[in-house]
């Protein structure tokens, strides 16, 4: 079952109060990987409430705010504003509420014929509605014994940048940052522990969008709580 929340432990600069890196695990990887997947549309309802700046948000409103009478009879304004958006796997965290899948469906007419996912359209060959919901069946899905789900393997401690930047975890790498940081005194570094839920994933990825300094404008700016 998908988690509701995820485990970071960031390594914080206590003296330019930033975030270095946070060391995470598969989970975390998995759904900042699966943001990737969103459509342009799910990510402005996300965010249309978090003040997002653009013009993409008068263009979303400006579908939302159109009467049905414009728009073609065979098409519908919600294919627009509410795109299908593909299963995440199950292992995944669920952490946008954008991430739960639009059920799709299928219609026909009683000639059988053609199929369309519109239950307005006009069957080509009889001329009849196709409104008769037809079962799609899938193939059934083959899963190996030592498949982990999601996208990342979890046989290593991941490295997440304050600029999202992610590779796995190493201790060589790790001294390596701290010299590129220029940190001189390691015990101005700090661990801090956090959660990343439903309200801080959001948070996360209007950041993503505005900064290089994401980790740090979410998990110790106030400005973004």
């Amino acid at each position: 079952m998908a988690k509701s929340s995820v485990r970071l432990k960031l390594l914080v600069d206590t003296q330019t109060k930033r975030v270095l890196f946070a060391e995470v695990g598969k989970d975390c990887v998995d759904f900042l990987f699966h943001m990737m997947s969103l459509p342009v549309a799910t990510i402005i309802s996300l965010l249309k409430y978090q003040g997002m700046e653009g013009s993409l948000t008068n263009l979303h409103g400006s579908i939302e705010n159109l009467d049905a009478s414009y728009i073609q009879p065979n098409k519908s304004k919600d294919t627009l504003l509410k795109p299908f958006v593909p299963a995440p796997d199950s292992s995944v965290p669920v952490l946008l509420l954008g991430d739960k899948p639009i059920e799709k469906k299928f219609y026909r007419c009683s000639c059988n014929n053609n199929i369309t996912d519109n239950p307005r359209a006009i069957c080509s060959n009889c001329g009849r509605a196709m409104t008769i919901v037809v079962a799609y069946v899938a193939n059934p899905r083959v899963q190996e014994t030592d498949d982990e789900g999601g996208f990342v393997k979890g046989v290593v401690t991941y490295m997440v940048m304050d600029n999202l930047e992610v590779k796995p975890m190493s201790t060589i790498s790790s001294i390596t940052l701290l010299n590129k940081f220029n940190v001189k005194e390691v015990g101005l570094v700090q661990e801090k522990v956090v959660n990343l839920g439903m309200y801080e994933a959001v948070i996360l990825l209007k950041a993503s969008l505005q900064s290089e300094n994401v980790l740090t404008e979410v998990f110790l700016k106030s400005t973004w709580i």
